[in-house]
């Protein structure tokens, strides 16, 4: 399976193609959108989803996963990423790519073992997990190529579990 992960911002939005097979999973091409701050709105969102088009078409995903926003303390920096979010989900949606979204705590959950990780932590596991000889470049991408990988374990456990979670009531020693 080919996935397609993104990393929404208005400024910078990563972006990260990565191929599972059989449990294994490499990293095909990652890469960041920039827009400028100068640039009217309509424009810089207009940028994401061309670009983002271009690598739909390019890679040609079977799936893609998108980072949810992070209000946190700055309700402000949200709004614009919110902007680009939507952005990314419209390229998806036009070439119909199906789209898994996640939370930057379910993304470090299911990349590093722990939804407090750090960025340092994020990116060390990311070059780990894909076999990289380098660190990803800008964190953008990096954060991308994460959240395709939280989609990809996430993918692969529904298709091992048939989407059903069994949880045995009783004493797990007798």
């Amino acid at each position: 399976m080919v996935i397609l992960g993104i990393d929404p911002g208005l400024a910078n939005t990563g972006w990260g193609i990565v191929e599972e097979r059989r449990g294994e999973v490499r990293c095909r091409a990652y890469g960041c959108i920039h827009t400028g701050a100068d640039e009217p709105l309509d424009q810089r969102l207009r940028a994401i989803v061309d670009d983002l088009a271009r690598v739909v078409g390019r890679y040609g995903p079977d799936a893609a996963a998108v980072e949810g926003v992070y209000f946190g303390a700055n309700v402000r920096s949200a709004i614009p990423t919110a902007h680009a979010r939507g952005a990314a989900l419209v390229a998806c949606s036009l070439a119909d790519v199906p789209v898994g979204e996640y939370t930057p705590m379910q993304i470090k959950q299911a990349v590093v073992g722990t939804g407090a990780a750090d960025k340092r932590q994020v990116t060390f596991m990311v070059r780990s997990l894909l076999h990289l000889d380098h660190d990803p470049k800008p964190d953008h991408a990096a954060d991308a190529l994460a959240c395709a990988i939280c989609h990809a374990h996430l993918a692969r456990t529904e298709a091992l579990t048939h989407g059903t979670y069994v949880q045995e009531k009783g004493d797990p020693y007798s």
